[in-house]
């Protein structure tokens, strides 16, 4: 397991023994007067989880090891795109990775089923194309106002001068910036929106944006089709089915070496 992935572990812990620990929901309670100290059955459970701990997590010391206040049965959620943990008898909400013992993320694993059941909602004829009908295709959600977004618009140019093309199926993510849906808007009005699409980006501020009615259309079907597959962030970009979280040059350089690959 990386150290990333140990750090993230470690932070979510309390989770984990909650889950794969079964930690008796009993031994979080608070010892009553005639009570003063755990029976000796929570104890040797208690000293039973923690040496399983130990030995199943080899690679990550422990200083301390305490019951978590997560109480009884913890169920999994998938809350807008996000997977999250819920303990009813407690009223806890878990925000956490859940690892399993090969240190395989769990909850990565069910967040991309999630995404690729919402992903079926993308209506391709929807989108404003940039880019050769030949080329490898990616499902871009960008904001006009986004750094982030102008920053991947330069990379996919710089690789399309490279002879490394890419079809853009651009969808504009309009909630987050004040002015982004009226240059969205702006982008798809005019004559040539894809010509259009990088002069905004490059820094260009028309001072008079275009409307029409059929923009207007189209920008409220990417809002819908945005709300129904939970995209908060952007830029967010689909390659080869997968969600690729921001710009990430790495994970896109890769696509396009698989592409570039299966090509020859």
């Amino acid at each position: 397991m990386s150290r990333r992935a140990i750090r993230r572990l470690a932070a979510c812990l309390p989770a984990i023994a909650a889950i794969g620990l079964a930690v008796p929901a009993n031994a979080q309670s608070t010892p009553t007067p005639t009570q003063s100290t755990p029976s000796t059955v929570i104890v040797a459970q208690a000293e039973a989880a923690q040496r399983q701990l130990r030995q199943t997590f080899t690679n990550l010391t422990f200083e301390d090891f305490t019951p978590s206040p997560v109480e009884g049965p913890i169920y999994q959620a998938n809350a807008g795109g996000r997977i999250v943990y819920y303990a009813p008898k407690s009223e806890h909400l878990l925000f956490a990775a859940v690892y399993d013992r090969n240190g395989v993320n769990l909850t990565a694993l069910a967040q991309e089923a999630a995404a690729t059941i919402r992903l079926k909602r993308i209506d391709p004829s929807q989108a404003l194309a940039i880019g050769p009908a030949t080329a490898p295709t990616v499902i871009e959600f960008t904001d006009p106002d986004c750094p982030y977004c102008r920053a991947l618009d330069r990379f996919w140019a710089t690789k399309a001068a490279e002879g490394k093309p890419v079809r853009r199926l651009v969808f504009f993510v309009t909630g987050i910036h004040p002015e982004a849906a009226a240059k969205a808007e702006h982008i798809l009005c005019s004559p040539d929106p894809a010509a259009a699409f990088e002069r905004v980006y490059a820094g260009a501020a028309p001072k008079v944006l275009a409307t029409c009615a059929a923009g207007k259309a189209k920008l409220a079907a990417h809002t819908t089709l945005v709300a129904g597959v939970g995209i908060g962030g952007t830029p967010t970009i689909i390659v080869d089915g997968h969600i690729v979280s921001g710009f990430r040059q790495d994970e896109l350089d890769a696509f396009l070496a698989k592409a570039a690959a299966g090509a020859r």
